[in-house]
């Protein structure tokens, strides 16, 4: 395969990178409250550990970065956000993640087309939004400007 034919798969959004102090502990964490499993793991040449998380349904990954210390968290508003499969499922989630101590916003429905959305916290301080019915998914052309 030549190298254009590889390049055009990777256009666009292709990855969000967030640093980590412990790569097995985030790894388990989305795991658990996202879906995303390692679709690619190395040793960074640097000493620190790398995994490419994903849900095998689109060529875009999280990148996490095991690092000494994660100075600048995203919190809300800066957020990774996932969508669920039901809303039976976001609650069973944030159940979980209540007993866990690690739900920030209870869940709350806006209706469309942000639907019902609640914020956990992952283990280094990162705020990830899961989310049912936000429409995203059918919003595929940009919005007229506003003047």
């Amino acid at each position: 395969m030549s190298f254009s034919c590889l390049a055009m798969v990777d256009i666009g959004l292709t990855h969000v990178a967030l640093p980590v102090t412990d790569l097995e502990r985030s790894l388990a964490f989305y795991a658990t409250y996202t879906g995303l499993r390692p679709v690619h793991r190395r040793d960074s040449g640097t000493g620190l550990r790398v995994a490419w998380i994903g849900d095998g349904t689109r060529p875009f990954v999280v990148v996490l970065i095991e690092s000494g210390v994660v100075e600048a968290p995203l919190r809300p508003l800066g957020h990774l956000g996932v969508g669920c499969a039901s809303p039976e499922r976001l609650l069973e989630l944030c159940a979980m993640a209540r007993s866990e101590g690690v739900l920030i916003a209870e869940p709350r429905d806006d209706g469309p087309p942000v639907g019902l959305w609640a914020f956990l916290r992952d283990p280094d301080g990162h705020t990830l939004e899961l989310s049912y019915g936000q429409e995203i998914g059918l919003a595929t052309t940009p919005t007229p400007e506003t003047p």
